[in-house]
């Protein structure tokens, strides 16, 4: 091999080292990792879900750190935060199916960003799909249409939940459910439970 030939070549293979790392962190290579970038804005969590908090928040323990977790597009019923937040029809039952799904569990969570709260909002893998969608096909959570579906990313879940409704599963069984974003402000807010 000529001179010029091994410079070049080596030239090319540091810019394809260099494209390569940018890659990875850019989530467009397939490296793995506990929270390495999967696409633009998104990124994966690795972990072990040690507590199931309500039906739309858990706690996931990546490499000896907890990572509060809320599960994207959905909105569970509020469970009992004290006589002062008191909580929703289903919003125990609404937890207890949840952590059915994924208590104990070792998963790879996709996230896309971080709350106003510091939760990273993340789809959870689950039966072959993610329990965000299982939450709504099961009755357990609304398809969160709150701010005009501002926080809508899976935009099929309103479907799942017509159809839950039509079959009257979980808190769909009684009349009147309140969406958790009318109860913390009607309820909690304005201290008008009923």
């Amino acid at each position: 091999m000529n001179s010029s030939y091994q410079t070049l070549s080596r030239r090319a293979g540091r810019t394809l080292t260099q494209s390569v790392i940018s890659m990875a962190f850019l989530g467009l290579v397939g490296l793995t990792g506990p929270a390495l970038a999967q696409g633009v804005g998104q990124y994966a969590l690795t972990g072990k879900v040690v507590q199931v908090s309500d039906g739309d928040t858990i706690n996931l323990l990546v490499d000896k750190t907890q990572h509060r977790i809320r599960l994207a597009s959905i909105d569970a019923p509020e469970t009992s935060h004290g006589s002062e937040r008191p909580g929703q029809p289903f919003g125990e039952a609404s937890r207890k199916n949840l952590a059915d799904y994924v208590a104990g569990k070792t998963l790879t969570l996709t996230c896309y960003e971080k709350d106003h709260y510091g939760r990273d909002v993340c789809d959870v893998p689950a039966n072959g799909t993610t329990a965000n969608r299982l939450q709504v096909q099961d009755g357990m959570a609304w398809a969160n249409q709150q701010a005009k579906g501002k926080f809508l990313r899976d935009k099929s879940l309103v479907g799942i939940q017509s159809d839950a409704q039509k079959k009257k599963l979980g808190l769909w069984a009684e009349a009147g459910a309140v969406a958790p974003w009318e109860w913390r402000v009607v309820c909690w807010q304005n201290k008008k439970c009923k």
